[in-house]
């Protein structure tokens, strides 16, 4: 086997680790929680159907390659959640450090192809960053809709910190912040997120 196909195979091998990676969020319907690679698959598939609704003209197959290798990282670094200021302390560094050695499995020319889409996502720097990054707070929100603010209530998360984290989602996509605000302030109401 030459060595470029068995560095490919190797990272492939590496990124089925992303599947042991429990998020915090659950499934739908009250089910288990998600791991990352579900999360990114889901992620992916709603770019495609969602693209309409992008602030700017996007490239979705660069935007489904974002969503699919966004959180690769998190096999070394572990998830951070999204409320956990803490870990959110340390993310960034854990995350650098995670990228270096996974993507170094790689030929060099496809590590820096996906080191490079995986900068550009992080800074928001291109509309494609931006819509992935839409999906990466709308995919969590639809799932603790659907099971009634669930784990907003479990880590009593309050409507102003899923406000913060949501007022990005509008650089991606307008419409989908309109839904968004529909989907808290339904759950603000029925009480799933405290005020």
């Amino acid at each position: 086997m030459d060595e470029r196909i068995r560095k490919q195979l190797a990272f492939a091998l590496e990124i089925d680790k992303e599947k042991n990676i429990l998020r915090q969020t659950h499934l739908s319907g009250h089910g288990r929680r998600e791991n990352d690679a579900e999360h990114a698959w889901h992620m992916a598939i709603m770019a495609y159907l969602l693209r309409e609704y992008a602030n700017e003209e996007v490239n979705i197959t660069k935007v489904m390659l974002m969503c699919l290798i966004h959180d690769i990282v998190e096999i070394e670094a572990g998830d951070t959640y999204a409320y956990d200021e803490e870990g959110l302390k340390s993310q960034k560094e854990r995350e650098e450090r995670a990228k270096e050695k996974l993507y170094s499995l790689l030929p060099d020319d496809q590590k820096r192809e996906l080191v490079s889409l995986f900068d550009e996502f992080e800074s928001y720097e291109s509309p494609e960053a931006r819509f992935a990054h839409a999906m990466d707070n709308v995919q969590p929100l639809i799932l603790n809709d659907s099971n009634e603010g669930g784990d907003w209530k479990d880590h009593q998360v309050s409507a102003e910190l899923v406000y913060g984290r949501h007022k990005k989602t509008k650089l991606g996509s307008e419409k989908l912040y309109e839904v968004s605000d529909e989907i808290l302030q339904k759950n603000i109401k029925k009480g799933n997120l405290k005020e």
